[in-house]
């Protein structure tokens, strides 16, 4: 198996590739969608909703709020999710920013 040399590349392109895999997962989508769909802080039952198991919501809810795109705050035996609005503009920014160095989306012609 070979190993990433993320040392290889700046840390805006690692910090860009690990954001770009947290959109890798449809169910990670999935719950993105519901999240901001919602536009509040839900504590509803996301197993319902998605139609995922438990264990796979869990896992995925993680991986959101390891980078910060989700938050979360206990409400007695349950926790409440909601969308991190500072860092979803922050990621926003990054991938608009990242579209927009291509020359064809000014009036500039492509190969």
């Amino acid at each position: 198996m070979g190993v990433t040399k993320t040392d290889l590349f700046t840390a805006e392109q690692n910090g860009f590739a690990q954001m770009g895999k947290i959109f890798s997962h449809p169910a990670r989508i999935a719950i993105l969608q519901h999240l901001v769909k919602a536009n509040a802080c839900i504590n509803s039952d996301l197993v319902q909703e998605l139609g995922l198991a438990q264990a796979t919501i869990s896992q995925h809810l993680r991986e959101l709020k390891s980078i910060g795109i989700i938050q979360g705050t206990v409400e007695g035996a349950s926790m409440s999710y909601c969308i991190n609005p500072d860092k979803w503009k922050e990621i926003k920014a990054m991938f608009d920013q990242f579209f927009d160095t291509h020359p064809c989306c000014g009036a500039g012609e492509c190969c």
